[in-house]
């Protein structure tokens, strides 16, 4: 069965052992700690607390959730990512496929993209990490086919792709795109980000959108069983609330 897990922006108001509290408290197994707030770029004083609190709590880390942007972020910085998620002990590192959408991305700008992806991807190999470019409008992994367009472009057997449906999608359309994934590339889904916010960026509870979740989540746990599930964005970033949704989430999941 996929990994239950949290997306530590979900609660970015809280320290990183508050996080570990609330994820443990509701019965999740794994984490992302975010590169915004709890875990920056080679901060030593956070990432040790954030490693420290998921040891001591069994909390697996599954990846480092960076905002580095190929073919905007500098090789530096691309470094410091790599190294950041090798200090907190992720085996993946989550980047962004540079910061225009596919349609007005022209063809210089997909090269940037694609040569930062390749140069990235193998300093992550040479550190036994994988890159997993984050599934998002104003990216070049904006849409499932443009996703699979960018993995055959970087061509790097280390870069894996995250989902999520994008904001405003019905389930129908936002189904299709993931069955496009998981009949293409299943082994390359690494980690999926669920939350229930509709029609646009109104938060509601997970069960919400069942007819989106339910089958989801069913055709992942069937096609991609190795694959990080973790919430993200829950109403009122409560962690009362996230008892609830992560009891949903665990529901969904089980065969």
């Amino acid at each position: 069965m996929p990994s239950p897990g949290l997306v530590s922006v979900t609660l970015r108001h809280l320290p990183p052992e508050e996080v570990v509290r609330a994820a443990v408290a509701a019965r999740l197994t794994s984490i992302e700690w975010g590169g915004d707030v709890h875990a920056p770029p080679l901060d030593a004083t956070l990432l040790g607390r954030c490693r420290e609190a998921s040891a001591a709590a069994g909390l697996r880390i599954a990846s480092y959730g960076s905002y580095w942007k190929a073919g905007i972020s500098s090789a530096e910085d691309g470094e410091a990512v790599l190294e950041t998620a090798s200090i907190l002990g992720a085996p993946r590192a989550r980047v962004w496929a540079g910061a225009l959408g596919s349609e007005h991305a022209d063809a210089d700008t997909r090269v940037l993209v694609v040569h930062a992806l390749r140069s990235i991807a193998r300093r992550a190999a040479d550190l036994g990490l994988e890159i997993a470019v984050e599934h998002h409008p104003d990216t070049l992994s904006d849409t499932a086919a443009m996703t699979l367009r960018l993995l055959d472009e970087v061509a790097s057997d280390v870069v894996t792709t995250y989902w999520q449906p994008n904001v405003g999608q019905a389930a129908p359309l936002a189904l299709a795109e993931l069955d496009v994934l998981l009949e293409s590339v299943p082994e390359r889904l690494s980690a999926v980000h669920v939350f229930s916010w509709w029609p646009a960026h109104e938060r509601h509870a997970l069960a919400t959108r069942h007819d989106l979740w339910a089958p989801a989540l069913d055709r992942i746990r069937g096609t991609a069983p190795d694959c990080d599930v973790m919430l993200e964005f829950v109403p009122d970033d409560s962690v009362e609330v996230l008892v609830d949704e992560a009891r949903t989430l665990r529901r969904l999941l089980a065969p």
